[in-house]
């Protein structure tokens, strides 16, 4: 994908914050978080965790895609990262389909993860870094943050709308997660029952959420590597 301006580069990464944002798996962790006795010190800790996590996964991406030269069309490398953009997208196609093979089925509750079992347990360093493993290690962000960081990289910016574009996809993709955190530290016992509602509508839809997302993310980040071989 090419985009001549700063305006062009950010509405194409806007679709991937987005996915990032609502990811249900994140929110209820952080919820759960926000609901154990540590929660004013291990919410912030995570909350931060999860905006460092996604910052540095999208500049190694962005430094890489920029210095490989693959802002130039003409050039092997814009190749390669549009390969690696169809990629992605035929993988998002894959894991849409996964997703809605594995949704949950009959009246019993949906799956969590097993370490959010433990979480009354955790520690600040623990909930860092659990947040830094759910924004840049998780390899479902990891695939969004890398095509929204590669199309970043190939629209030819100056190094400043290169940080601001990326400042805006991590400020976008962290809405949820420092919303939810800020939402408990000023609401108090009365933000409570909103946060265990919305835990509670993403943990029992979870599949379909992130099956429409990876559905519609993989269609667009692969027209975009299409797009970008026939550059």
């Amino acid at each position: 994908m090419f985009a001549a301006t700063l305006g062009e580069a950010i509405g194409s990464v806007l679709p991937a914050a987005v996915a990032v944002a609502i990811s249900p798996i994140p929110i209820i962790g952080v919820i759960v978080m926000l609901g154990t006795p540590r929660a004013r010190t291990n919410g912030p800790a995570f909350a931060a965790a999860w905006i460092l996590g996604l910052a540095a996964a999208s500049m190694v991406v962005l430094l890489v895609t920029r210095g490989a030269g693959a802002d130039d069309p003409s050039s092997g490398a814009w190749t390669g990262a549009s390969l690696v953009q169809l990629g992605l997208g035929v993988l998002l196609l894959v894991l849409a389909l996964r997703q809605w093979r594995g949704r949950p089925t009959g009246d019993g509750p949906p799956q969590m993860p097993g370490w959010m079992t433990g979480v009354d347990h955790f520690g600040a360093a623990r909930s860092f870094a659990t947040g830094a493993m759910l924004s840049a290690a998780n390899p479902k962000n990891l695939i969004l943050t890398v095509s929204a960081a590669t199309t970043i990289g190939q629209a030819r910016l100056s190094g400043l709308d290169d940080v601001v574009a990326i400042a805006v996809f991590v400020a976008i993709g962290s809405t949820t997660v420092v919303g939810a955190v800020l939402f408990s530290l000023i609401g108090g016992t009365r933000s409570a029952d909103a946060l265990a509602s919305l835990k509670s509508f993403m943990a029992t839809n979870n599949a379909v959420i992130m099956t429409v997302l990876f559905l519609v993310l993989g269609a667009k980040v692969l027209g975009e590597g299409i797009a970008g071989l026939s550059a």
